[in-house]
């Protein structure tokens, strides 16, 4: 039913709306709004292929907006013919924006001497599929392929504390690898990122763990055994 008021509306849309080119018509839905929605200010504003639709990217969220601001509609966009996800595209560019943002200082990272691809996993110590993902960093190392740590500790006060312990232990990755496994470390505090580590988490749009973002922004939810990631990556 959720499919078929989106196709709906999408079609009244391409029926109802004039065409106009596409700099007036973002112009003019700026302006509208600028009206409706004072408070919103948004990034980009592109036409799709739906004539009378326009995505308006803010901050990092993807919606769909009939040009006078009326209508607006969040979810992916999909092409039934090409079996693309339009939306992808958008989504993939914010979200390595936002890695970046945050910066690989500001990260666990997990490095080989050659890299040939990067992955970036938003991880919490003790989810079981985060620790099966982990015990495959030897196998991820050995080809070359770089993994960076964001933390998202799920489990209240304790997971917090524990994950902090390990960003301020003298070895991070030695700490990382005992908690993982289910070893005591040495709690400890510092200065540290994890509340940018759950900001991004959530600007991301992680609702679980573990969630793995390619070199393209891509975003896979779950754990991904390492040969066939490795094999994603090589496509």
């Amino acid at each position: 039913m959720k499919f078929l008021s989106i196709f709906l509306l999408i079609t009244s849309l391409f029926v109802s709306f004039t065409t106009v080119a596409d700099e007036s018509a973002t112009e003019q839905l700026t302006q509208a709004l600028a009206k409706s929605m004072p408070g919103v200010k948004p990034n980009k504003i592109s036409a799709t292929p739906i004539e009378g639709l326009y995505e308006v990217i803010v901050g990092t969220q993807v919606v769909y907006m009939s040009v006078d601001a009326r209508y607006m509609i969040e979810g992916d966009l999909f092409d039934l013919v090409t079996k693309q996800n339009i939306s992808e595209d958008s989504k993939s560019v914010i979200r390595l924006a936002a890695i970046n943002e945050l910066g690989d200082k500001n990260m666990l990272i997990y490095r080989p001497k050659k890299v040939k691809n990067i992955i970036t996993v938003v991880t919490d110590i003790d989810c079981p599929y985060c620790r099966r993902l982990h015990s495959e960093i030897p196998d991820y190392l050995k080809n070359d392929v770089e993994v960076r740590y964001v933390f998202m500790p799920l489990k209240g006060a304790s997971d917090m504390k524990k994950t902090i312990s390990v960003w301020c232990s003298d070895d991070q990755q030695l700490a990382l690898d005992i908690a993982k496994s289910g070893g005591d470390i040495e709690e400890k505090t510092c200065k540290n990122p994890i509340k940018d580590h759950l900001k991004l988490a959530r600007e991301l749009g992680v609702r679980g763990t573990p969630a793995i973002i390619m070199e393209d922004g891509q975003m896979l939810p779950g754990y991904v055994p390492v040969d066939k990631l490795i094999a994603e990556l090589r496509k």
